[in-house]
């Protein structure tokens, strides 16, 4: 009764996302007021909607300031500037740009924009508004990169605001000038701080717009979750949500530290021929000239470090552009205890995809025998390939050799280990998934890779077909993740009837929701692999 009752839940899912929907756009529709002046958006399937609308501007690697004033109404409806990539989108990769159908928008370092999805203005409620922070790590990425990232259908599902945004990336929002002068103060963490610009903005605003600036969660994928988890360590930001949700972002074990950011900086300005009396003259500096002294900087202080027998950055990751312990915007690394301590009353949800980039990485043919799988795992993990196969096989007894490199060891532990030390505080809850569904798409080649969960959450399954397939599987699995991820957002509580009890995650119980055709709970069931793999 129940998966006949899901199933009349897909069809009319189907039927409304594949049907015209009506649209609305004139002079006087949509429009409502923000700090700065009126907007117009326009109104789509009954969702109101506002893109590129300006949240704070910043000259070049200062702090953000509020926005400037318009006196007409500004018009909304399309995405705003994204910021400058290092390297320039010149070719794709035929397939898996069919599969991912990226858009990659145009650049332009003024980027802070906030987009909008809203049922309703002005009705007296208050709507639970859901924060989205894109992926790229801390370098790529946009609001609108992938199709996965439209609101709409969110919203109108959850009758919930959705926001997302854009902010600078790379090395306009990570280079440390600190050294230099007050005004740079923040530059080693600018594109965090434009982020808390946005929630601030959110928090002043966003009740225009039909929500409640009194419960935001914030929730991103890869480099979004990343952000997602650096924010939760950030005293300007505490305050400004309410729940978070990381979708495999908690990768990294840490952050830079200030000597290895200043150092990287002073080699800027060394390539750049900037003097540290005249550091200015780099805020004139053409982007993709500052973008390649960026990347000869980060070069030659990793080489150095290494000649001097150092630590080279962040082990895994090396030196790269992301946050740092800069003691005043980011005074404390990812588990400090004091980071902890400062999120500690904020319900987090939080999980990976059991494959992530190893369909990229680690796939072999599905014609694979067991020896040539076991060959190739020797290859991989040499001396410990009778642990790993014995472990795997423990985690995964209908394994095939095909899948025997095929399960994700980056994300998934960094996912444990948040859970674990965030649990442990017993101050707010903590809930863990594994998104198991496997896309059909090209042969079932893709798996659930990374980026997979996405359309499952937005609800957006007929948006993303050339990844999910658009079966009915996949919109029976959106329905019930959108709605977890909508039940987390208004309550804290991802727990809804389509779904199994969901129990909140301890080290002790390790209860983890696997999403697949069939969703349950399971206790850990990788531990010993991942001690395998890890240690």
């Amino acid at each position: 009764m129940k998966q006949s009752f899901l199933s009349l839940i897909t069809l009319y899912t189907i039927f409304i996302q594949t049907s015209f929907a009506q649209l609305q756009t004139g002079e006087n529709v949509a429009v409502t007021n923000t700090e700065a002046g009126k907007v117009r958006g326009y109104i789509h399937n009954g969702i109101y909607t506002y893109k590129g609308i300006p949240y704070a501007e910043a000259k070049r690697f200062e702090y953000p300031q509020k926005a400037k004033s318009w006196t007409n109404t500004r018009s909304s409806l399309s995405y705003g500037p994204v910021a400058p990539l290092p390297d320039p989108t010149t070719s794709v990769s035929d397939e898996p740009e069919f599969v991912f159908h990226h858009d990659w928008g145009f650049t332009n370092e003024d980027c802070l924009r906030i987009n909008i999805w809203s049922p309703a203005l002005n009705d007296g409620k208050k709507r639970p508004v859901m924060f989205w922070i894109h992926g790229g790590g801390f370098t790529t990425g946009s609001s609108q990169e992938l199709p996965s990232y439209d609101g709409e259908n969110l919203s109108k599902k959850g009758d919930v605001v959705v926001v997302s945004i854009n902010h600078r990336l790379n090395i306009l929002g990570f280079l440390d000038l600190s050294a230099y002068g007050e005004k740079y103060k923040n530059s080693a963490n600018a594109g965090m701080v434009d982020i808390v610009s946005a929630l601030e903005w959110v928090k002043n605003n966003i009740s225009n717009f039909g929500g409640d600036p009194s419960n935001v969660t914030i929730f991103g994928q890869s480099g979004g979750g990343a952000k997602v988890q650096t924010l939760m360590c950030m005293p300007s930001a505490k305050g400004l949500f309410h729940k978070a949700i990381n979708e495999s972002g908690a990768a990294r074990p840490g952050m830079l530290d200030k000597a290895t950011t200043q150092a990287v900086a002073a080699q800027v300005l060394k390539e750049l021929n900037i003097s540290t009396d005249k550091v200015d003259e780099i805020q004139n500096v053409p982007f993709q000239k500052l973008s390649d002294a960026g990347k000869k900087a980060i070069q030659v202080v990793t080489d150095r470090l290494k000649a001097e027998g150092k630590p080279v950055g962040i082990p895994g990751y090396g030196i790269g552009w992301g946050p740092s312990i800069d003691g005043n915007v980011l005074p404390f690394d990812y588990y400090d205890k004091q980071s902890l301590e400062l999120s500690k009353d904020i319900p987090l949800l939080i999980g990976t995809t059991i494959n992530e980039f190893m369909p990229f990485r680690g796939g072999l043919n599905p014609n694979t025998t067991e020896q040539q799988a076991i060959e190739a795992v020797k290859k991989t993990y040499g001396a410990k390939t009778d642990a790993y196969l014995s472990a795997l096989k423990k985690a995964y007894p209908s394994v095939k050799p095909s899948n025997y490199l095929s399960f994700d060891f980056t994300y998934r532990p960094g996912a444990i280990r948040f859970s674990n030390e965030k649990s442990a505080l017993k101050a707010a809850p903590v809930y863990l998934y594994l998104f198991d569904w496997q896309s059909p798409v090209m042969d079932g080649k893709y798996k659930a890779v990374h980026c997979m969960e996405i359309p499952f959450v937005f609800n957006n399954i007929a948006r993303c077909e050339e990844m999910t397939g658009g079966t009915k599987e996949a919109y029976i699995l959106a329905e019930k993740m959108s709605q977890a991820w909508i039940n987390f957002a208004r309550s804290g509580n991802p727990n809804h009837k389509g779904l199994p009890n969901w129990p909140v995650y301890n080290a002790s119980n390790t209860a983890t929701m696997h999403f697949d055709n069939t969703c349950k709970v399971m206790p850990q069931h990788d531990g010993e692999l991942l001690e395998v793999v890890l240690k």
